[in-house]
């Protein structure tokens, strides 16, 4: 019988509303507490095992489309590899998130082994011969600020960012003369060295990563001048990003490609669009739905009537009160609020304010005493009291 797998927010101790910035901050600290090389060997598959566990729940969490798909069906809802086989670090794709988390931590080498120890797919980038070592490209984050109607109706918006381009002197390449890497004279193409030394024991053999190549077995040939063979120089340029009617404040598009350029012709990074909402004169937005106050007369609340309300549309939704409505009531508008990403939408929640009357004139003041005497001010204070001593005696 298959084990049934453990909630993905559960496993990070997030709640179900977290942000991204939150899930990554939790994803951060348990995968430094269970990294297997911070445990003793009796523990180290035990933490191997928590450690898939933790990368499995932040890598769905961290998706939007995926955590949509958790949200609404669970673990039954995400095909691939998440239903069938178990997780794979083969589509794990924040890569970048597990470089940085163990580089600030002084873990850098610790972020190949654990791969390793995995039987992922993830390899080290070591060059092979007649390519080199072409890095990825960082991935970069930014905030789009839009408001409720940009939202509700869905938008194009044009971003200015500044980013790592291909050198145009070189081609992206690295190299002014075109010619490219060559082996490593220290290490002879394989990024290591071995030292031999000889002890009590016998003879000892140390490896280390070579300190000419870095670990990948080439260098450079006549680095380009301008981007000193990095194959790349920074440039400002626009990208457009597409916003789905219905997204929420917190959430992120993912525009795949769009990020730095890689080094030496390496692929690229993605860009991130968190999306921030403005706040809003009249509307309050929670979740789908919207809620909004207006006001109506004194003597529309008694006599009941029709009520006016602008939608988020653009449009104007129409809404009868009954006779003798308080101050406070709220009405519901069905499909007038959000639309949401899944399809449908939210509903518009209208709460009434009456309006008191100011007194302008004597003639306004003898419609309203004389309207004081049918409204029964005695009786409407001794109800009030008899309530308010019942309370009292509970």
């Amino acid at each position: 019988m298959a084990t049934e797998k453990r909630d993905y927010y559960e496993i990070l101790g997030v709640k179900r509303d977290a942000t991204p910035e939150e899930i990554k901050r939790a994803y951060r600290k348990l995968a430094l507490e269970y990294h297997p090389d911070r445990h003793p060997p009796e523990k180290r598959k035990w933490a191997e095992e928590k450690f898939k566990e933790i990368s499995e729940a932040y890598e769905v969490l961290m998706d939007p489309e995926k955590r949509c798909i958790y949200d609404q069906y669970g673990h039954e809802g995400l095909g691939g590899p998440f239903r069938e086989g178990g997780f794979s670090w083969q589509d794990f794709s924040h890569f970048d998130d597990l470089r940085d988390i163990f580089s600030d931590f002084g873990l850098g080498s610790f972020f190949r082994d654990i791969f390793d120890i995995f039987g992922g797919g993830v390899q080290t980038q070591r060059a092979r011969p007649g390519t080199g070592y072409r890095e990825r490209g960082g991935d970069i984050k930014v905030r789009l600020k839009l408001t409720l109607e940009e939202i509700a109706r869905g938008v194009e918006k044009k971003i200015k960012l500044e980013r790592y381009e291909p050198c145009p002197a070189c081609g992206g390449t690295g190299s002014r003369s075109g010619g490219g890497l060559q082996t490593c004279p220290t290490c002879g193409g394989t990024g290591v060295v071995r030292r031999v030394s000889r002890s009590i024991f016998g003879q000892v053999v140390q490896t280390s990563t070579c300190p000419t190549c870095g670990g990948t077995g080439h260098v450079l040939k006549d680095p380009c001048p301008t981007c000193g063979g990095t194959g790349r120089v920074k440039k400002k340029v626009t990208v457009t990003v597409k916003v789905p009617p219905g997204v929420r404040e917190g959430q992120y598009i993912t525009l795949r490609g769009e990020g730095h350029a890689g080094m030496r012709g390496g692929p690229r990074g993605d860009l991130y669009v968190f999306i921030e909402e403005k706040p809003h004169p009249f509307y309050r937005r929670e979740g789908d739905d919207l809620y909004m106050e207006v006001p109506i007369t004194f003597s529309k609340a008694a006599l009941g009537g029709e009520v006016k309300v602008p939608t988020i549309t653009g449009g104007t939704a129409k809404f009868k009160i009954p006779p003798g409505t308080q101050s406070g009531k709220v009405f519901r508008l069905r499909g007038e609020g959000m639309p949401r990403l899944g399809g449908g939408r939210g509903d518009l929640y209208v709460e009434v304010r009456v309006r008191t009357p100011q007194i302008k004139n004597r003639e306004m003041r003898e419609l309203f005493e004389k309207l004081a005497q049918y409204e029964g001010e005695e009786d409407l204070e001794k109800s009030f009291f008899e309530k308010l001593r019942g309370v009292f005696k509970q």
